[in-house]
């Protein structure tokens, strides 16, 4: 049985005695605030191995608590999943921005809390490559050194921009990546692009790659993630 420590933050008792008896089953260790201040005081305190964190609190909102979560070195590389009501896209790409690690949109089954929660954990116990190092999943091959792709043994001619997205998704698989993290992370803060450049770019890169394309998923109003 797991023993990761989880801080569920949720101030709708219901939703929380469902949560908490899921992970509990699971072998979580759960600890739970109903407030952001809880929560702050808390992680702090002692730092769990994630944080599952409701946008929707009183006072200091999710969005706030992830900002300060990750902006404090102690609670810094603490995974932290958001949840979030349908369609609040504007938030979930703040709080991706803000460091969050993921996000699931209620109502969610438990079974998708669950595997939303161990991928992260997951992710969490993963070394991610460093710059040089060669990248290998499945029939796709990334040489950063060499600058070259391979799929299926066969390289790929991609531009230097199309390589850098590709690169950058793939050295954490399973991430969501909201266009502008994606702009800033090719080009540069200060780069003069639109956000949207980006989807030209993932078309591209789809088509060049064939079969292999299909590694790179759309995350529908957030932006991309590349499949574990």
């Amino acid at each position: 049985m797991s023993k990761e420590s989880i801080l569920l933050v949720e101030d709708e008792r219901d939703i929380l005695e469902v949560v908490r008896y899921n992970l509990t089953r699971e072998g979580y260790a759960i600890r739970e605030a109903e407030t952001g201040e809880d929560a702050l005081l808390m992680a702090a305190a002692e730092p769990p191995d994630l944080v599952l964190l409701d946008l929707m609190l009183p006072k200091i909102n999710g969005l706030e608590v992830c900002r300060r979560l990750k902006a404090a070195p102690a609670t810094a590389s603490v995974p932290v999943v958001m949840v979030t009501a349908k369609g609040e896209e504007s938030d979930i790409v703040t709080g991706l921005e803000m460091g969050a690690d993921d996000y699931i949109t209620k109502p969610f089954s438990p079974r998708v809390l669950l595997a939303r929660v161990r991928a992260v954990l997951r992710r969490k116990q993963q070394t991610v490559p460093s710059e040089d190092d060669s990248i290998t999943i499945k029939n796709l091959v990334i040489h950063p050194g060499r600058h070259e792709v391979l799929v299926d043994d066969a390289p790929v001619t991609l531009t230097n921009t199309e390589f850098k997205v590709l690169h950058y998704l793939a050295r954490r698989p399973g991430w969501v990546f909201t266009r502008y993290q994606i702009v800033d992370a090719v080009h540069g803060q200060d780069y003069s692009v639109t956000d949207r450049s980006v989807d030209g770019q993932i078309v591209g890169l789809r088509r060049k790659l064939g079969d292999a394309g299909g590694l790179i998923e759309t995350v529908r109003g957030v932006g991309y993630r590349f499949r574990e």
